[in-house]
């Protein structure tokens, strides 16, 4: 926990020296499109994290946008080419920020939805409670506890986590439901994953682009997973997990896989896996994108593509009368 405690710092402060940096040393203010384009391809350019990966040539693309680029175009036209510009890396942490709009490329939309809450609400849940950022239920017959966390940016609180856990202490597995949440904290991470581990383990890395050549990155920093000096439960737990899992949640889904009691449900995660920097265009408007990787125990780097599930269901809009990926959380921890 010190340790990813420490990785979270120096992001933290990088991305803000960078800001800090980029705004003391912003002259007038610029207009030009040119100047502006110009500008933001630079900087990715030179910083962006996943190139490689995704086999993106940021070259060729230029010359595509650069086309389009002339100085008779309205803030309106220039936002939506330099947002089409930032979605060809199809990373929801590469967003530009005006005063009229903010880009994304929203991953989550380009796959099925596999989750409706009212389904659980109508035809799983007897006695639900909200217990501070988590609602959850007993479900099938009380031998199982459903624990739904919507989104990483929620507070998670020690005693509520000490609640919960012992609440289910004598249920047969804890299902903890993920899906469609977008992230937010990864201080969150460790915070929630820590209860349901018997031990430490490193379960991946994070290394920073840090050089002019697509390839360039620091050395690996762990992602250290430290057992809960506590209340824990490490009976098995099934995480549900989609597309709109992202962020947080993919490094969650990822730290699971180094524990054998922890099973992925539902479809492979929206990735995610880079934290984001920011920074100011010569005309005021900022953005952000992705400057990290982060990789498996094997060094494997699938975070940004999404981490894949144990065990792939789709939940079926024909009948939203049930939950096929819930139903085959419960399946696997009833047989």
């Amino acid at each position: 926990m010190r340790i990813f405690l420490k990785i979270s710092i120096i992001l933290f402060a990088l991305i803000n020296t960078s800001c800090e940096r980029l705004l003391i040393s912003k002259n007038k203010a610029s207009n030009s499109p040119h100047e502006n384009f110009e500008y933001l391809w630079s900087e990715l350019d030179k910083k962006y994290s996943y190139f490689e990966l995704k086999k993106i040539n940021w070259d060729s693309i230029k010359t595509i946008y650069n086309s389009r680029i002339n100085e008779d175009l309205n803030e309106y036209e220039l936002f939506e080419i330099l947002s089409d510009l930032m979605n060809e890396l199809k990373d929801d942490h590469s967003n530009l920020i005006s005063p009229f709009n903010v880009s994304r490329f929203n991953i989550s939309l380009k796959s099925n939805a596999n989750f409706r809450l009212r389904t659980i609400e109508e035809n799983y849940f007897t006695n639900p409670e909200i217990s501070g950022s988590f609602y959850n239920d007993f479900i099938a017959e009380n031998q199982i506890g459903y624990i739904r966390y919507s989104s990483f940016s929620n507070h998670i609180s020690a005693n509520v986590l000490d609640y919960l856990l012992l609440k289910y202490q004598d249920t047969k597995g804890i299902i903890l439901d993920l899906r469609e949440n977008g992230g937010g904290s990864i201080i969150n991470v460790p915070k929630l994953l820590e209860r349901f581990v018997k031990e430490t383990k490193t379960v991946g890395y994070f290394r920073t682009r840090n050089g002019i050549n697509h390839s360039d990155f620091s050395d690996n920093s762990s992602f250290i997973i430290h057992k809960h000096n506590g209340i824990n439960y490490t009976k098995p737990v099934f995480v549900l997990i989609d597309r709109g899992s992202y962020s947080a949640t993919t490094m969650f889904a990822l730290g699971t896989k180094s524990f054998e009691n922890i099973t992925l449900v539902g479809d492979t995660t929206g990735g995610g896996g880079g934290l984001p920097n920011g920074g100011q265009l010569p005309n005021g408007w900022t953005y952000r994108f992705s400057i990290s990787q982060l990789l498996d125990r094997s060094n494997n780097n699938y975070a940004e593509d999404g981490v894949p599930c144990d065990i792939n269901q789709q939940f079926d809009w024909n009948d939203i009368n049930k939950d096929e990926i819930l139903e085959k959380a419960i399946e696997e921890i009833l047989k």
